[in-house]
């Protein structure tokens, strides 16, 4: 496989007056999205999803891609003007942006973050580029007991990584399954849970299910919380004047963390189930441990901001990879991208790149040009873009209701998926009240008919015996994996504290020697 020649007929493919239209428009969307507090890309991409209907699948998916990734952005905004993180994945960059744009360096820092996520976008895409080919060859080799395995695997990572309560995760995660299980049983025909309704024989759909729990379930979380009430801190920003711009000190700063936030978040994106919230942490840590002066994060250091923006950007484009070639959403966001996919009849994994490479290689190239459009919508739309966050909840939440509502009725013009959705929004508060995961349900819910599937071929290939999963290298490799995760909550615990008492007992050497020095210079 030529990556260049397939790159090259990407770009020609997206090169076209429509679909550059709507990868701009998307691009625009998916500031607006992560702009509005309470929001962000998995509820932008559920309540956007039905938009897209009537388009050809390579710009449909261009422009919810360019949602995805441009809320990213959007949410960094307000995580800085008003230390409010848009979603997950921008928490960390509240540590250190707000500080800044309290002291009168608002400007600065939302430029520092466009140009990392712009980098890191555009590294995600070079790195996209030469993985996901690479992954696909990997991947036609993987046979039903392979495929389940990866399955398990992912949503392991999600559970035991990224939820805090790894029981109440599992249980969602159970849940999502639960509901994959509504309508026609595909080894026996017959129905599930349908409850004689003929509108479930084909299963419960995903979007009403995703636009319930991320979008209805969020602005019933923030009515709750008195989101409507809140009068925001805002930092208000001015795009004239030297002040806007970073000095050269923040660019020479900015130039590690921006890469290693690039590499290390694309790593942890391309992870099933890890996500962009995890590698935004992981490089605001980093970026602390190895910088000369730790004690100014927290208090406006730009490389606190700059890593975990560059992070969180990379790994959108590194979820992409199992995506494409596994068909394995990695985070909340791209489960609703899988739901696009199948709309429109196309099946993620090893084949997609080989069966339809005109629309897996021209939304790799959309990234490219994709990039290129937020940078400059970014550092040239700041201040109309900052506006946006100034819109009240009160006004906002009824809008997004509206929109939940008629999007869902857009899809199928059924009432019974509305009321499904409803069903789910509530599902979706209580769920964020008790501390459950509405990704994991989400993912489970993808992942769930692919699981069954590959469960019971598998089966019936070795007769009803489990030896199948270690007599076969690669599934006796993905169970080792499989098995780590699991003891990993047991053994990270006891790492960290030999890791701190090492630590602390070298301290406490080179005190107790600096100490000694001056008595023996005495001698």
């Amino acid at each position: 496989m030529n990556v260049f020649s397939d790159l090259g007929q990407g770009i020609l493919a997206i090169l076209t007056v429509q679909n550059l239209l709507l990868l701009g428009a998307g691009v625009l969307l998916g500031m607006v999205v992560g702009v509005m507090p309470g929001l962000g890309p998995s509820a932008g991409l559920a309540i956007l999803l039905p938009l897209t209907f009537g388009l050809d699948p390579t710009g449909a998916i261009v422009m919810l891609a360019a949602v995805y990734y441009g809320a990213m952005y959007g949410g960094t905004i307000t995580s800085v003007l008003i230390n409010t993180p848009g979603e997950s994945a921008t928490v960390a960059s509240t540590f250190d942006g707000y500080p800044l744009a309290q002291q009168g360096r608002a400007g600065p820092a939302l430029v520092m973050a466009a140009v990392a996520s712009f980098v890191a976008g555009t590294i995600g895409a070079v790195l996209i580029s030469v993985a996901a080919p690479v992954t696909a060859a990997v991947a036609t080799t993987f046979g039903p007991p392979e495929l389940f395995l990866v399955v398990m695997a992912g949503l392991l990572t999600l559970i035991v990584i990224v939820q805090g309560n790894r029981l109440l995760g599992a249980l969602s995660a159970v849940l999502g399954f639960a509901i994959a299980t509504v309508g026609i049983d595909i080894g026996g025909g017959a129905q599930r849970y349908t409850f004689g309704s003929s509108e479930l024989i084909n299963g419960i759909d995903f979007i009403p299910v995703a636009i319930g729990l991320f979008g209805l379930g969020e602005v019933f979380h923030m009515l709750w919380k008195g989101g409507h009430l809140e009068r925001l801190a805002y930092v208000s920003v001015r795009a004239k004047g030297r002040s806007f711009w970073p000095t050269r000190h923040d660019v020479r700063e900015s130039r590690g963390p921006m890469l290693r936030g690039s590499v290390l978040g694309f790593a942890v994106g391309a992870t099933p189930g890890a996500g962009a919230t995890v590698a935004s942490l992981m490089s605001y840590n980093l970026e602390k441990s190895v910088s000369r002066t730790p004690e100014k994060f927290g208090k406006g250091a730009m490389p606190g901001l700059v890593g975990p923006e560059a992070a969180n950007n990379a790994a959108s484009a590194g979820a992409m990879v199992p995506l494409l070639t596994l068909g394995i959403p990695g985070s909340a966001s791209t489960a609703v991208l899988i739901g696009g996919f199948l709309m429109w009849g196309l099946q993620p994994g090893p084949l997609l790149m080989e069966q339809n490479p005109e629309f897996a290689w021209g939304l790799i190239a959309s990234m490219y040009l994709g990039n290129a459009m937020l940078l400059v919508v970014n550092i040239f739309c700041i201040p109309a873009f900052a506006s946006i966050a100034r819109v009240p909840f009160r006004v906002l939440g009824p809008v997004v209701i509206v929109l939940c509502v008629l999007g869902t009725f857009t899809v199928n013009g059924s009432i019974i998926e509305v009321g499904i959705m409803l069903a789910c929004g509530v599902l979706g508060f209580f769920m964020r009240r008790i501390g459950m995961s509405p990704a994991a349900l989400v993912i489970a819910l993808v992942l769930g008919p692919l699981a069954e599937e590959t469960l019971r071929q598998t089966m019936i290939v070795s007769g009803g015996q489990l030896d199948i999963f270690w007599e076969r290298t690669t599934s006796l490799v993905l169970l080792i994996l499989i098995g780590c995760l699991l003891l990993l909550p047991v053994v990270a615990p006891r790492l960290s504290r030999l890791v701190r008492r090492r630590l602390r007992s070298v301290g406490e050497q080179r005190a107790d020697s600096a100490e000694r020095e001056p008595d023996e210079h005495k001698v």
